[in-house]
């Protein structure tokens, strides 16, 4: 058995700011997909569905964006809590299997 004693906190920041750029690039996909079908369904043109749906290309940019920095803070406050946790109980325990 081995144990996580420690987690890099910038690395897991990182990791997890990359991760909610991700999951927010498929969330506004897949918002802006839902909008532009809403309202192609409902007959609203031009101007009128940008108003009403919020602009599809500013929500694609900004949640992304958006995700990405919560999860970047989530990380780090994840990974140093994670670390004074395992000051005081020990780390998680985990078992590796060598390649041969």
């Amino acid at each position: 058995m081995t144990k996580i004693k420690k987690i890099g906190i910038m690395s897991a920041a990182k990791i997890e700011g990359l991760m909610g750029l991700i999951m927010g690039l498929i969330v506004a996909l897949i918002f802006a997909i839902i909008g532009g079908l809403v309202s192609s369904l409902s007959g609203i043109e031009g101007s009128e569905a940008l108003g009403l749906f919020g602009g599809g290309i500013f929500m694609i940019i900004a949640v992304p964006i958006f995700y990405g920095v919560i999860g970047f803070i989530a990380g780090a406050i994840g990974a140093a809590i994670y670390n004074l946790i395992a000051g005081w109980i020990g780390g998680i325990e985990i078992e590796l299997e060598e390649k041969k």
